[in-house]
């Protein structure tokens, strides 16, 4: 396997915003305790078991994506089975090797139930349709968790609570409209998805119903006073993003659609992300 298969398989850019939402977390919690080698654990712990979801849903999904996506390295013949599970142990080892040297066993527990539900939602849940969507986005949320963690800081804090749930919700909503544009292939693994057992118009409402969400979530900080300048002049851009997007994709719910909107749905959540890094300044 050559290194841009391997570089495809962990999707880089998701991971490093896993990472980076680590630090949030991190900064929001309990900002006069973070040290530079906390940062750097935290990014590289949520870097590595993100890349680790990543390679496994490749594994598990083969049969899906020589169907939907069959440039993928796996069903292209870029790289075999054997080296993407080779790939996923050593990103799985190395995440958890990072949290481990946190030496604070809330943080790494946090980062081995990230680890599970990734497993857990490639292998089994998928399937599974909302409540697998509902599990694979938790991924989304945990790195908040596990950044006011690894500094020892109130995980349950009312900022970082409405940062985690925002960004849980908009990742539902993106889970069930990826399903939307898959589901041709999610056809070959029987994926029982809102998209195949309720129909297009149904899932495209309960995903603009889950970005509604988010975009309601976000101004929580605003209401209560627990935003800053950055936050309140920010957040306007990721809520316009995901407004559009739930009109669009009611508007307009066929495959083809869906795709263009769970693309425009990553780009939401990565400009969410900068709004939410602000906020934690």
């Amino acid at each position: 396997m050559g290194f841009r298969s391997a570089l495809s398989l962990i999707r880089p850019v998701n991971c490093a915003m896993i990472g980076f939402a680590v630090i949030v977390g991190a900064f929001v919690s309990r900002p006069a305790a973070v040290s530079p080698t906390q940062l750097a654990l935290g990014f590289l712990t949520g870097f590595f078991i993100c890349a680790y979801s990543m390679v496994v849903n490749d594994v598990y999904d083969l049969d899906v994506d020589r169907v939907n996506r069959p440039e993928r390295p796996i069903p292209s013949g870029k790289a075999t089975v054997r080296e993407a599970n080779l790939l996923s142990y050593s990103t799985l080892a190395l995440g958890l090797g990072c949290a481990a040297l946190s030496f604070n066993p809330l943080a790494f527990a946090v980062a081995a139930i990230y680890a599970f539900l990734s497993w857990l939602y490639n292998s089994r849940a998928k399937k599974t349709g909302l409540p697998g969507n509902l599990i694979v986005a938790s991924s989304l949320a945990i790195p908040f968790v596990y950044g006011g963690a690894v500094v020892g800081g109130a995980i349950g804090g009312s900022l970082l609570l409405m940062m985690a749930l925002t960004a849980f919700f908009s990742g539902v909503g993106r889970e069930v409209v990826k399903a939307m544009a898959d589901v041709e292939g999610d056809a070959k693994r029987e994926v029982n998805s809102v998209a195949r057992s309720r129909g297009m118009a149904t899932a495209a409402w309960v995903g603009a119903a889950f970005f509604a969400l988010a975009v309601l979530t976000s101004w929580v900080p605003l209401i209560t006073g627990l935003a800053n300048e950055i936050y309140t002049l920010g957040v306007v851009a990721p809520d316009a993003i995901f407004v559009y997007l739930a009109v669009a994709i009611v508007a307009h719910h066929e495959p083809a659609s869906a795709y263009r909107v769970k693309k425009i749905a990553l780009a939401g959540m990565t400009v969410g992300l900068l709004v939410f890094i602000g906020g934690a300044l």
